[in-house]
């Protein structure tokens, strides 16, 4: 059953809530308390950190989330995943916050893929190594449920920025039975993808989906340069396709889906999750009891400041990279 008009009265509480939910976290994460623990050895070897709520959520729903930073910078355990981290505790969630490797401190891979018609295939690159970790990382928790008390079943994807883009590419990849997420489980699929200024790169410019990809909610800010509201890239080649076309990808397949737009606003929306977890758990507690909806809203919130750096451009962001 689909459903948009069903679902206001649910979003219009849940706005309500969004200013008190954010003065609450995004001045200090206060100090959280995880166990680590190493999911696959590449080069180096990579790991997650574990949070578990005072009061686990009855149906042991988890979320493994993936940090932003352009595939050059961030960690899993920084300031901004600990904020994250701390508004889903809040709300019963286990929280996972994952490494993935950083594509773009590859120096030699990077210097020999600086010309412009090879920046699509730098970004691939750097997209797909995230990707494959993500999926390891899945794995290794869907292999160490029992351990983490949590049902992997129920695992809820979120990231931000680069993050986001990770895991939409790793649930488009599962969706349309691509090689890049080999790694999952067979059979596996997340309860729910939730993107903070993300995006899906195609390798031939189109976005379409052979099988239904899992509910999504896609967050995304207007007036993003960084990670591109629209789509961008090569003629005929492969483009990074962000909120707007997602969404009308989605609609175009007849695909179940909310698309929340913040009129106005960059690449600020990357950090929204605790200004918005409110949202996130009405997404998720309506999917979960298997209620099909669909949201198309335009949001402001005064809460929702415009910053010097979310308003720069990907060129600039990258100029020094290359």
């Amino acid at each position: 059953m689909k459903s948009t008009h069903n679902i206001l009265y649910a979003v219009i509480g849940a706005i309500i809530c969004l200013t008190g939910t954010l003065n609450a976290h995004a001045q200090h994460p206060q100090e959280l308390i995880c166990d680590t623990y190493m999911f696959v050895e590449r080069d180096s070897s990579l790991c997650l950190d574990v949070y578990k709520p005072e009061t686990p959520r009855a149906d042991k729903a988890a979320v493994l989330m993936a940090f932003g930073g352009g595939f050059f910078s961030g960690e899993r355990n920084n300031d901004q995943m600990k904020r994250w981290a701390s508004a889903l505790l809040e709300h019963g969630f286990t929280v996972i916050s994952i490494d993935y490797r950083l594509g773009f401190k590859d120096s030699d891979f990077v210097a020999n893929h600086s010309r412009l018609l090879q920046l699509p295939d730098l970004f691939m690159h750097c997209i797909d190594i995230a990707v494959q970790d993500c999926a390891a990382a899945v794995a290794w928790v869907c292999s160490n449920a029992g351990m983490l008390d949590i049902d992997p079943s129920k695992l809820i994807l979120t990231g931000s920025s680069a993050g986001a883009i990770t895991i939409l590419q790793l649930d488009y990849y599962r969706a349309n039975s691509m090689s890049g997420a080999s790694a999952l489980p067979a059979g596996w699929k997340p309860v729910a993808v939730i993107p903070y200024s993300g995006g899906v790169m195609c390798r031939d410019s189109k976005l379409r989906y052979t099988t239904d990809p899992a509910p999504t909610m896609l967050m995304h800010g207007t007036k993003d340069r960084i990670v591109t509201y629209k789509s961008l890239g090569l003629p005929f080649g492969r483009k990074m396709h962000g909120g707007k076309k997602m969404d009308k990808a989605l609609t175009r397949q007849d695909i179940p889906h909310w698309f929340i737009r913040f009129d106005g606003i960059g690449h600020e929306v990357a950090d929204w999750l605790p200004g918005s977890v409110d949202l996130f758990c009405t997404f998720v507690d309506l999917t979960l009891t298997g209620r099909i909806t669909t949201l198309d809203a335009t949001m402001t919130d005064s809460g929702l400041k415009p910053t010097a750096w979310a308003q720069m451009n990907m060129f600039q962001l990258y100029g020094g990279k290359r």
